[in-house]
């Protein structure tokens, strides 16, 4: 904003006030380090009187503006703005920008060739981690005290998204040098968990192909502005999609994405007709039986609370990955591959236990650079990736902190600041926002 005073030719320059601002001072621009313009609003006024006279003089005297020196905020590309990120949002390190005539080929050419390579007796050994654990999880529901279910559920949960991982493997072709063994395999590893492994398959190969594209992408998508303004009802049903629920939104995922015979290509169709016939087939019979065995609550004890223990790390792994408030969704005319793969990617640590019962799913910047590295291998990837493209990397260490700003800053899709809060834009339907605020802890 301009304005000329009336005699003495002096112009004060003051940036519009943005809403719900007040009287701050806001800089010329981000990077500027000149002087700091006051608009009258934000000068002192101590009585009506003088409040009148300021308005009169505003109107037709000359004031000279009040110019205060202030230290520039740090610059979007700077490290000491991503590091107040990392404290903002729970990182351990924000990616610089990587250069836009960087390919993914320069990147994965710097790889080793050695974490290509297909080992089946690594392939077998994490079967037989998974196979083990997951029996282990049995046995303690079995014995457990009821008080300590909930730990026993925990470990299986957790055991089974080791499952998911070895056919997730499969899919990729990295698990066997022998295809037909993958696909065996695969559809194997999934029943359990009454996955459809080709209908998954195809749609995971688009999420690698179009990672965080913004309308192409298969995995977690922000919130389009126009679905979260089209009704009220299905505006109170996202904000608990995307709030309190989503750790468990995989199972929306899953029931919408992968049953439907009409969401897949003509020549996809036979391969999902198959899977879904194992999965129908393991519910006709795997589900009477165990009710046979042990009843209905049987039922709930030894399968629904495990599986809801996998949907709890299959929806927290995916959306870590790659959901923050600083890793944009961008439309296809914007978007490059080996930003999104390596910038827009997230590495995070969880506790060991958990990192060996899910085979390092968790190392993922290296799998989204080429899906065709083994999960046994990713560990080598990624120190070579840090070794080379280490500065460009997002990392972090699972904790409260991250988990608070994704489910509580990352809802509806912006051009401009990649997301908007629920609360920001409909405070009255979001109370189970703000109930996330106040009680998810918010340490890092």
């Amino acid at each position: 904003m301009a304005c000329r005073l009336a005699h003495s030719g002096f112009l004060i320059l003051g940036p519009q006030k943005r809403p719900n601002e007040g009287n701050r001072i806001f800089p010329q621009s981000s990077t500027s380090s000149g002087p700091y313009l006051l608009k009258w609003e934000s000068l002192p006024q101590r009585s009506i009187k003088q409040r009148q006279c300021f308005k009169s003089l505003q109107k037709r005297q000359v004031v000279k503006a009040v110019a205060v020196n202030v230290a520039p905020s740090p610059s979007a590309d700077s490290a000491e703005y991503r590091q107040q990120l990392c404290h903002e949002y729970g990182f351990r390190q924000i990616g610089e920008p990587l250069p836009n005539n960087t390919t993914l080929r320069d990147i994965i050419d710097t790889l080793p060739k050695k974490v290509f390579e297909i080992d089946d007796a690594k392939a077998l050994k994490s079967v037989l981690v998974s196979v083990t654990s997951y029996a282990l999880g049995i046995f303690m529901i079995a014995k457990a005290p009821w008080y300590l279910l909930p730990l026993a559920w925990a470990w299986t949960g957790t055991a089974i998204t080791g499952f998911f991982v070895i056919g997730h493997d499969c899919a990729h072709k990295s698990f066997s040098k022998n295809k037909l063994v993958e696909d065996i395999v695969g559809t194997l590893a999934f029943m359990p968990l009454i996955y459809p492994y080709e209908p998954w398959r195809f749609k995971h190969d688009r999420h690698h192909a179009k990672t965080n594209m913004l309308e192409e992408d298969t995995a977690w998508l922000p919130v389009k502005p126009e679905e979260f303004e089209s009704s009220s009802l299905l505006r109170k049903a996202i904000i608990y999609g995307y709030g309190p629920l989503r750790p468990w939104m995989s199972i929306a995922h899953w029931l919408i994405m992968h049953f439907d015979v009409k969401r897949f290509r003509p020549n996809e169709v036979k391969r999902v007709k198959i899977s879904l016939a194992c999965v129908f087939g393991f519910m006709a019979i795997g589900w009477p039986l165990i009710i046979l065995k042990t009843g209905v609550m049987g039922w709930i004890k030894f399968w629904l609370m495990p599986w809801l223990g996998y949907h709890f790390w299959m929806s927290t792994f995916t959306m870590v990955h790659h959901t923050a408030p600083h890793i944009p969704f961008k439309p296809s005319e914007e978007w490059n591959a080996a930003q999104a793969q390596l910038n827009g990617t997230v590495h995070c640590d969880y506790p060991s236990w958990i990192e060996i019962l899910c085979h390092d799913i968790n190392v993922h910047i290296p799998h989204h650079i080429s899906p065709r590295i083994p999960s046994y291998n990713l560990r080598a990837a990624h120190q070579s990736l840090q070794e080379n493209w280490g500065k460009y990397m997002n990392e972090a260490s699972w904790n409260w902190r991250l988990m608070k700003t994704i489910l509580t800053v990352c809802h509806v899709y912006s051009k401009e600041r990649n997301y908007i809060p629920f609360d920001e834009l409909a405070p009255d339907d979001s109370q189970p926002i703000t109930f996330l605020k106040q009680v998810m802890p918010d340490y890092a």
